[in-house]
């Protein structure tokens, strides 16, 4: 059968229409022009100026033109990026999260956080989160999963941040570094969600990890 008639076939059976316009009808459908895919246009820098330069981050004032056509001053904190890992056991049941709670001064206070750290400059995030994994926490895992990659505070932040979920844990000794002082515990997955809902858990990438991975799981293996 060929195209026309197919098209034809297709149509309610009060009238059939003529063959050869339903041919002429889907040839100029198919020569009619596609949607071209516009560009997603970029900012104009105008100038941009070093402010800081520290250790782990450095500060930038620039002017610049937007895509919207506003012509402004931004500053950004600069960053290299870092990496977050959702270490989970393999409980068929529920699975146990790995939590840290260390001090943060920036915040003033303690805070329960998914393990996490810089990438160092030159080096891949998958290398940077199983780095991490074992200096701060001891653990190392068998299976490696890229699940999110985000911004905490796009406004004036460009640190991206890639969280990776790890599975098959291995506990060994950890290796933190002179300034780190970490509690860790494995918490269950709903307790941890519980955690989030009433602010016991503050940190923006540990509340993306653990709500990620509650939407992931069926209900039936996480209580409530």
């Amino acid at each position: 059968m060929s195209q026309a008639e197919i098209s034809a076939s297709l149509l309610p059976n009060r009238r059939r229409p003529d063959p050869s316009k339903t041919a002429r009808l889907l040839a100029y459908i198919h020569c009619m022009k596609k949607p071209v895919r516009r560009k997603r246009k970029a900012a104009r820098v105008l100038s941009r100026r070093l402010v800081y330069k520290g250790p782990i981050f450095w500060v930038t004032s620039e002017r610049v033109i937007e895509p919207s056509g506003v012509r402004v001053l931004r500053e950004i904190v600069r960053h290299n990026g870092s990496i977050v890992i959702l270490a989970t056991t393999d409980d068929p049941r529920e699975p146990l999260v790995l939590l840290e709670r260390q001090y943060r001064h920036a915040a003033e206070d303690f805070l329960w956080e998914l393990p996490a750290g810089r990438i160092d400059e030159g080096e891949r995030p998958l290398p940077a989160a199983k780095r991490e994994l074992l200096e701060e926490t001891g653990y190392s895992a068998a299976k490696w999963k890229q699940v999110l990659k985000f911004y905490a505070s796009p406004g004036f932040l460009a640190e991206p941040m890639t969280l990776f979920w790890a599975t098959g844990l291995k506990r060994g000794v950890a290796q933190p570094e002179d300034d780190e002082v970490i509690e860790q515990r494995l918490v269950p997955l709903s307790k941890a969600v519980r955690m989030v809902l009433r602010g016991t858990i503050r940190d923006a990438k540990t509340i993306a990890g653990v709500l990620w991975l509650a939407h992931r799981q069926k209900p039936s293996k996480v209580r409530n």
